[in-house]
């Protein structure tokens, strides 16, 4: 249609910058907007725009630097936003089955491919095997679509992502290898690629966290940590494809690198995601669209022949990688769907081999239109098949997600109150709010923003209201409403207390003070006189360093803390926290804990990585206290008097936390006590371990044993 409209149609080409970014944004915003009703993804619809806009079809723009500069960028933003919104613990639980789905994804296309080319071509073994190198990588195309299904998170997304890494930097060392046999003879240029690719991922490992620690811990404007990341992106791209490596491996393992300094629910993260799905990511779907030629297919029936094998082969042989992973490993049919269809499209890569493969003279110019060609056809397949399989896979996720919250009674609203006193300490106050919920509002809650003055100067309304926009801007950073309350009342306590009631508020989050005085103490009178007007539970936050740098976080738990009322709610909470922040969680608690903590997790879905340590008394806190460093988040659960949990050796605590650390990233947390709800039980405890955690049976057992030889002994 293109091609018999389009010449009769031409207008002379836009060449002005002003009107070629406005046609750009035009598309980007309209073509989603119409394409939305027919049902067909925006990914398609834009290589489609792509297509009638470009020098083979209406010629309205011409593929100038411009899209070559954008183009490029867009590919790479989309590897990278790949590698950071990758859950680290799923995608190390999940890597054995990502390497085994990229060998299958990798040689299942490279030897089938190879044999067709060969016995349908009649290729000879070098041609063959560089275009069956072709079928063997994939770009990502779809993933945007993934990602605003929110099943980024899926294992079967991550088992693709992992595979895509595999199958590329395969596919690059096989082109690496004919191209060194076809003009040195030699298989030198594969071992030096071999060589780089070592001495680079060691070098990234290595330096990257460590200067992106150092800078975020320095400079906490988010404008300049953006720029940072966006430097330390593109330099590794850059490098990557300076040493003979694709600049789309740099972008990605960057993006791994760099995992655990952007967390999912954070205001870079937001940035980072805006600019690559409003720009960058929609210039390189519209470039990809202007360079297919659809004149190709009336080329003569030799193109069409070639190109419908070529489409086939590269299809087929995907389906079949993605079939053998799911038999191998007992994944469902739409984990299958997701593995295929996201590995299905052929852009970048392709287009690098055949392009490669032309000029030194080993592809004809049907070859070169069948791969055009081919490009539309698994664009096409991969970017509807995704959708649908990602609809699919969404209402799968939230069915059982509703499942389990009717299952588990106590996943009761959390109503969440963050006490702001000033601008300055707002963001970080209400990132920690944000980090402690369930993402993607899996259990929906309330937030609230209060600073409370005795003033009424205009200086004080000043204060309390850019404190109060400060924080809203913070939530709405990363999509989440946040309602801010301004209160005139006696003092700040009875604020917060007539709050809470107002608003049946269920926890509330606030800053130490500064301890400035002599006879102050640690928590200060009036966080002291809120714990004896209210039974909700309080969390104190004194962290020095942004959550996104910190190493590993230590809580600490009391004797009997599971048998709070409060116990399974902020568990979940340093469950979430944890899972947010990306590090390692210890536990250090009695052993009768261990089973409890693990229920809860398990019960919420909430899977990080994490160890238990036996401390049973304030003593052996101390010992242990000598390995947490300024780095780490040291999360301290108390109690409040004449509760289950509460111990003497507390009152100890607060002086030999404000002594030995002072310096160090710091929460004390006081659980919701001496409520209604009931406590966990044990038949509840053994039968989520039974299900779910087997090595909670040995440690039950164990303490069994001890008990009964304990009784035995006397």
């Amino acid at each position: 249609m293109i091609s018999q409209i389009g010449p009769l149609l031409r207008m002379p080409a836009i060449t002005e910058p002003v009107p070629i970014f406005l046609t750009v944004m035009a598309i980007i915003l309209v073509t989603p907007l119409l394409l939305n009703r027919l049902k067909i993804p925006h990914v398609i619809g834009l290589i489609i725009a792509g297509i009638a806009v470009g020098p083979y079809g209406f010629a309205l723009l011409d593929r100038d630097m411009s899209f070559e500069v954008f183009g490029q960028v867009g590919i790479l933003y989309l590897m990278f936003l790949a590698g950071i919104e990758i859950d680290m613990y799923h995608l190390k639980k999940n890597l054995p089955k990502g390497l085994v789905f990229g060998a299958f994804t990798f040689f299942i296309p490279l030897i089938l491919g190879a044999v067709a080319a060969i016995a349908i071509l009649g290729m000879r073994l070098p041609e063959a095997t560089l275009l069956a190198s072709m079928f063997a990588a994939h770009t990502l195309l779809a993933y945007p679509i993934v990602a605003r299904f929110g099943v980024t998170r899926s294992p079967a997304v991550i088992i693709a992502i992992a595979g895509t890494i595999v199958a590329v930097l395969g596919s690059l060392i096989v082109l690496a290898g004919v191209v060194g046999v076809v003009r040195d003879g030699s298989v030198s240029s594969l071992l030096r690629v071999l060589i780089s690719l070592v001495v680079y991922c060691a070098v990234i490992y290595y330096v990257y966290p460590r200067l992106t620690r150092y800078f975020f811990k320095k400079y906490h404007d988010g404008i300049q940590q953006f720029i940072y990341i966006m430097v330390m992106v593109f330099f590794a791209a850059a490098v990557a494809s300076w040493i003979g490596l694709e600049g789309v491996f740099g972008a990605f393992f960057a993006g791994l690198v760099l995992n655990s300094f952007i967390p999912g629910r954070s205001t870079l993260m937001g940035r980072l995601e805006f600019v690559g799905n409003a720009i960058f990511i929609p210039y390189f779907l519209i470039g990809v669209g202007m360079l297919i030629d659809v004149n190709v297919i009336t080329h003569g029936w030799d193109t069409l022949y070639i190109a419908a094998v070529m489409s086939a082969v590269a299809m087929f042989t995907k389906w079949l990688a993605a079939m053998v992973t799911q038999r191998l490993f007992g994944l469902t049919p739409v984990d299958r769907s997701i593995m295929y269809q996201l590995t299905n499209a052929h852009t970048a890569v392709a287009l690098a081999v055949v392009m490669i493969g032309y000029r030194m003279g080993l592809f004809g110019v049907e070859i070169l239109n069948g791969t055009v060609v081919m490009i539309l056809v698994t664009c096409s397949v991969s970017s509807v098949g995704t959708a649908r399989a990602a609809s699919k896979l969404k209402v799968q996720m939230l069915k059982q997600a509703d499942e389990e919250l009717s299952k588990d009674e106590s996943s009761t609203r959390p109503r969440t109150l963050i006490a702001v006193s000033n601008p300055l300490t707002a963001p970080g106050i209400v990132d920690l709010a944000l980090a402690m919920r369930f993402p993607d509002s899996s259990i929906p809650g309330d937030f609230y923003a209060l600073h409370v003055r005795n003033d009424n100067s205009a200086s004080a309304r000043s204060i309390s209201r850019n404190s109060l926009d400060v924080a809203e801007r913070a939530a709405a950073s990363v999509e989440v409403s946040l309602t801010p309350i301004e209160r005139y009342d006696l003092n700040i306590i009875t604020g917060v207390l007539n709050t809470m009631e107002e608003r049946d508020i269920t926890e509330v989050i606030i800053g130490l003070h500064r301890r400035n005085a002599l006879l102050d103490t640690f928590l200060g009178d009036k966080i002291e006189r809120l714990l004896q007007s209210t039974n909700r539970m309080l969390v104190i936050t004194r962290c020095f360093n942004p959550l996104s740098t910190m190493r590993k976080m230590v809580v600490s738990l009391p004797k009997n803390a599971q048998f709070e009322t409060g116990f399974r709610r902020w568990a979940q909470a340093i469950g979430n926290l944890g899972r947010h922040i990306g590090c390692k969680v210890e536990f250090w608690c009695e052993h009768s804990s261990i089973p409890m903590i693990r229920t809860v997790l398990s019960q919420a879905k909430i899977e990080i990585p994490m160890s238990f340590d036996n401390v049973e008394s304030f003593d052996d806190f101390v010992v242990k206290s000598k390995d947490i460093d300024d780095d780490d988040l040291l999360v301290v659960v108390s109690s409040r008097r004449a509760a289950v949990s509460f111990e003497s050796d507390m009152d100890a605590m607060p002086e030999f936390l404000h002594r030995y650390f002072s310096n160090t990233n710091l929460i004390v947390l006081y659980p919701s006590q001496f409520g209604t709800e009931a406590p966990m039980t044990m038949a509840e405890t053994m039968a989520t371990d039974m299900a779910a955690t087997p090595s909670s049976i040995y440690l039950w057992a164990m303490h069994i044993l001890r008990y009964l030889s304990g009784k035995g002994r006397k």
